[in-house]
């Protein structure tokens, strides 16, 4: 088996194999902090340091999009102390991190529904896109109130408003992520085998890849052996190859 090293040094020579989209659905930080006698925001925070871990990793390795599923639809029905620590910590790491992300030329916006959250949430989200739009070395996707079937449904009912025909290319492009490549790798920690309703149309083809680890145990190292992983396999999009 190789050490980190090795994985890191066949990565780079082989730039070919690098997904150029990578999304992540980040299972685990409740049950890695309660797994430690902590609690599930505790979890949380620990899972915010992964974010720029790999945020920095994709960077070295040149991906050019990378989507997180942060906070689902479906999570507004965690607990109110939960999701009001969430919507805490997010606030706090969008105030720390733009001016960073914004720097190194990352590019951050959200895709999700705008309904639910506070005007301070919403005011956040709006001055990181603003202040990120013109980032070219990595565009990094928060799906935040994100719901793949959702998002399927906003996407017809523009198309039957305006009042065009239904196509692949019509619905590709009132979609949440329009004019983003799908993508080539779809990371899973702690193990879970399922999609949880994310990006339902646009994995189609993309390649899975889980982990047992949790997500505040997912570091660049744990991304480079998914990338090789990744690397090791024939993407046939249903052709015979």
């Amino acid at each position: 088996m190789m050490d980190s090293r090795e994985v890191k040094e066949q990565l780079m020579s082989h730039k070919e194999h690098i997904p150029r989209h990578i999304a992540i659905i980040m299972d685990g930080n409740g049950r890695w902090a309660q797994a430690k006698g902590m609690s599930r925001s505790q979890g949380h925070i620990a899972g915010a340091k992964s974010v720029k871990k790999i945020v920095q990793r994709c960077v070295e390795l040149g991906v050019s999009y990378l989507t997180l599923y942060s906070f689902s639809t479906e999570n507004w029905s965690r607990p109110e102390e939960e999701v009001g620590a969430l919507m805490e910590l997010l606030l706090l790491q969008l105030a720390s991190e733009v001016p960073e992300l914004a720097e190194q030329g990352i590019r951050l916006v959200h895709y999700g529904s705008r309904e639910n959250f506070s005007e301070d949430v919403l005011e956040a989200l709006d001055k990181a896109n603003k202040e990120t739009e013109g980032g070219e070395v990595l565009q990094i996707g928060l799906a935040l109130d994100y719901s793949g079937r959702s998002e399927l449904l906003h996407a017809m009912r523009q198309i039957v408003r305006d009042g065009v025909e239904v196509t692949q290319e019509a619905l590709e492009s009132r979609l949440f992520t329009a004019g983003v490549p799908d993508p080539d790798l779809l990371i899973r920690t702690a193990g879970e085998f399922r999609v949880s309703n994310f990006l339902l149309w646009q994995i189609a083809y993309t390649e899975l890849y889980v982990t047992q680890q949790c997500w505040p145990d997912f570091d660049g190292d744990s991304l480079d052996e998914a990338i090789l992983e990744f690397a090791s396999r024939t993407r046939k999009f249903g052709a015979v190859k």
